[in-house]
């Protein structure tokens, strides 16, 4: 037979998952969260206390970290994982019977719920931390909507309303996003998207990819308003960080001439949108007021037509002027040592202005003709990949999520844990891992 070896002092197994938990430690140690913890304890007064307040709270980050689909999947961890219980800080003496029930679950969240403000707070107090550790958070913005699908069955039109009562989901509605491009031999294309759910509006940091302000509606809202305020609320709790935005970028869903103007005339931040094509009209572009053959089409871009042989070249960008709130354009005879037949005859000496106030949707303080405005837009992917890791690590592509209320406290946990583990990871000087939730220390 052959003979088993009494195990050591500490099996690795328990030095695997004493590393796996620090990553819950970071985001506890992270978190400032005692004033909410003192609230919900106050609220509890003398109640039964079978399950601490601060042991729940813990446990609900802890299915978030370790991407838990579901509270009966964080529940069974629980009761096999007795460190991840005493890193919780439910009484290890009592072994399974300190692991919560379901309904204790239930109506700690719907407390949350009540104190979504709370989660708002803690959300804003991390952005503030960040922004004081990480050198230019917040210098490039960037916006984006994301679909958030429930898979409740969706009711019929003419289907009397519902009462909500926790298990259906009687908030969520129908979104749809088109998208439109052309062909290499220039068909068009479009594909909609269509879903039934929610719609979470972000804002995160471009260099650190980070969020710094988030709303959840229903699927069917617009991203317009939505955007108007965020920056709205950004620049009430967060002045520091507007007043150091330098770019904020979004795609074609965000173009809209308020929020560009609101942009730069309330809080001199550069817009870097993308623009949708709206002009109808046979003749592709208008002529700049002032001259004869100086035109610009629908994307910004600005021309100039020989006046001997009609040839048009596109004009040099010479940079904004912000005194005169002007885009100034170069002669690109002169800038790119070209020939040109009718320079003689040309009004342009040498460059031309373009007053924003033509069109502020297509004359923008950061030119849209302009590299930087390329390299600017091109940030934009950053919240994308926040999205991405909001679906893959934090569990939004499969989820068991009812209603728009929980749906709004999920989010703002998720985000509140991914603020906290970066923050964590900058204070353990782990900057390099500060946007991963699944590395161990």
């Amino acid at each position: 037979m052959a003979i088993i070896p009494q195990p050591g002092l500490f099996s690795w197994q328990e030095i695997d998952a004493l590393d796996d938990l620090h990553r819950l430690r970071l985001v506890l140690g992270a978190l400032p969260d005692e004033a909410l913890m003192r609230h919900l304890e106050r609220d509890r007064g003398r109640g039964r206390d079978d399950y601490p307040v601060r042991a729940m709270w813990n446990s609900l980050l802890a299915g978030i970290v370790y991407q838990h689909p579901s509270i009966e999947s964080l529940r069974r961890e629980l009761c096999r994982n007795a460190p991840l219980r005493q890193a919780c800080g439910f009484d290890l003496m009592k072994g399974v019977a300190a692991v919560p029930p379901a309904w204790a679950y239930t109506r700690f969240l719907k407390v949350l719920m009540e104190r979504q403000d709370a989660i708002d707070a803690l959300f804003d107090d991390l952005v503030e931390r960040l922004r004081e550790a990480l050198p230019g958070f917040g210098r490039v913005l960037a916006a984006d909507g994301k679909a958030v699908r429930t898979h409740a069955r969706p009711r019929g039109k003419n289907a009397p309303p519902l009462e909500p009562d926790g298990r259906r989901d009687t908030d969520a509605d129908f979104g749809t996003k088109t998208y439109r491009g052309h062909h290499e031999d220039g068909t068009l294309w479009e594909k909609v998207q269509r879903w039934f759910g929610y719609k979470a509006h972000l804002v995160a940091d471009a260099e650190y990819e980070l969020p710094v302000a988030y709303a959840v509606t229903k699927a069917s809202a617009s991203e317009m308003p939505q955007a108007r305020a965020l920056l709205d609320g950004l620049a009430e709790r967060h002045p520091a960080l507007v007043e150091g935005c330098e770019f904020w970028t979004a795609d074609k869903g965000h173009d809209d001439g308020a929020m560009i103007r609101r942009l730069w005339d309330a809080h001199r931040i550069k817009p870097a949108i993308d623009i949708r094509a709206m002009w109808k009209e046979p003749d592709e572009t208008r002529v700049v007021p002032g001259t004869r053959n100086v035109v610009y089409d629908q994307q910004g871009t600005v021309y100039c037509h020989c006046p001997k042989t009609g040839r048009c070249r596109k004009m040099a960008y010479g940079g904004f002027e912000k005194d005169r709130g002007t885009l100034k354009y170069r002669c690109p005879a002169s800038h790119y040592k070209v020939d040109c037949a009718g320079r003689s005859r040309c009004g342009v000496r040498g460059s031309v202005r373009v007053p924003m106030a033509l069109d502020r949707r297509l004359f923008t303080p950061l030119a849209r003709s302009s590299c930087r405005w390329g390299r600017i837009y091109a940030k934009r992917t950053a919240v994308e990949r926040v999205n991405s890791r909001l679906d893959v690590s934090f569990g939004f592509e499969r989820h068991f999520i009812r209603g728009q209320g929980k749906m709004r406290l999920r989010v703002g946990l998720a985000l509140v844990v991914m603020l906290a583990m970066a923050y964590g990871r900058v204070k353990e000087k782990q900057k390099e891992k500060m946007r991963s939730l699944v590395q161990a220390a």
